[in-house]
């Protein structure tokens, strides 16, 4: 680390989205740090197998967060093994507060946070993630071609996942807790007219059964009798909310109903410098690809800023509301 721990950038996560910046950061010349607590890579590495990463016709998730890392590293990236506590905005310098008492000064910020699906809190859930267990059919639904998965959610993303699984699935049914679908009625028509889909009303899962090649298996539980069940799947998609990992956005900055940060084309917020990428922001699509690319646009947009600020020192003040 930097003996006067400042510089030009901050990354804060170091999955796809905050490597991509730090190597882009690295290739404008930028003083650049990524802190990450956890592994390099984020989530992917917790994909068993990824198949739509362009470049790459099969790559198990690890392996492609291992290139990712490799990749920063041979741009001599510096990294730090810390967990960040605060993000606070500033008129000359934005300050990266670490667990460690750490204390990083720098012109930009990259926010690469990441989000979290919300989870059933079952057992074998957390034990088969990447073995059967997914939270994203666009990306593992091609493993479960003319196999039985069962969909677990009632509102849109739940049932689009499903039609976009019965395209692949031999059978797929979705597991609903209530006797009604949120999901918008063009959706739920569309459902009713597939027939490769059978809805499961009233019905919550209880445990997801596996051995060691991975899902067999989940219990159910009507939640109006309480009588169980088990039936046989080979894969289980749980689709019951996604929570950006928002906790270190500074006040001021706008966050839609959901909680996803808000940003223009730049990736950058309304407080100049600081920049969210990733599932932190809003967005149509959440895939590696897209993340890896708001890393990019993100730092070559806070090469311009840091240039800016070397030129120009106050020609980017921050509004004193933002800053309360």
């Amino acid at each position: 680390m930097s003996e006067n721990n400042n510089y030009d950038l901050v990354i804060v996560g170091g999955g796809p989205g905050g490597l991509s910046a730090g190597i882009y950061a690295m290739r404008a010349a930028l003083k650049t740090i990524l802190v990450e607590k956890g592994l390099a890579g984020g989530q992917v590495t917790m994909s068993d197998e990824v198949e739509n990463y362009p470049g790459f016709s099969h790559i198990s998730g690890a392996d492609l967060s291992m290139k990712f890392a490799d990749h920063a590293r041979a741009c001599d990236l510096e990294t730090a093994a810390d967990e960040v506590t605060a993000v606070e905005p500033g008129l000359e310098h934005h300050t990266v507060r670490l667990a460690s008492g750490t204390v990083l000064k720098s012109h930009a910020v990259i926010l690469a946070t990441g989000g979290t699906p919300r989870k059933l809190a079952i057992p074998g859930e957390d034990d088969y993630y990447g073995r059967g267990v997914s939270y994203c059919a666009v990306c593992d639904g091609f493993f479960f071609r003319n196999k039985t998965v069962v969909v677990v959610g009632g509102g849109d993303t739940a049932t689009e996942e499903a039609l976009y699984l019965a395209k692949i699935a031999k059978k797929v049914y979705i597991a609903h807790r209530r006797d009604t679908f949120r999901a918008s009625m063009i959706l739920q028509q569309r459902v009713e007219a597939d027939c490769n889909i059978e809805v499961l009303w009233n019905t919550v899962l209880t445990r997801i059964n596996a051995d060691d090649s991975g899902v067999r298996g989940v219990g159910l539980k009507d939640s109006r009798t309480g009588e169980t069940r088990s039936m046989d799947v080979d894969g289980v998609f749980i689709f019951i909310g996604f929570d950006p990992n928002n906790d270190l956005v500074p006040a001021g900055i706008k966050k839609n109903a959901d909680g996803y940060v808000v940003t223009d084309e730049k990736c950058e917020t309304q407080i100049p410098g600081i920049f969210a990428i990733g599932d932190l922001r809003e967005k149509y699509a959440r895939q590696i690809v897209v993340s890896a690319a708001d890393g990019c646009i993100a730092a070559l947009a806070a090469a311009h800023f840091v240039e800016t600020r070397r030129s120009v020192p106050d020609t980017c003040e921050i509004p004193a509301d933002l800053l309360e």
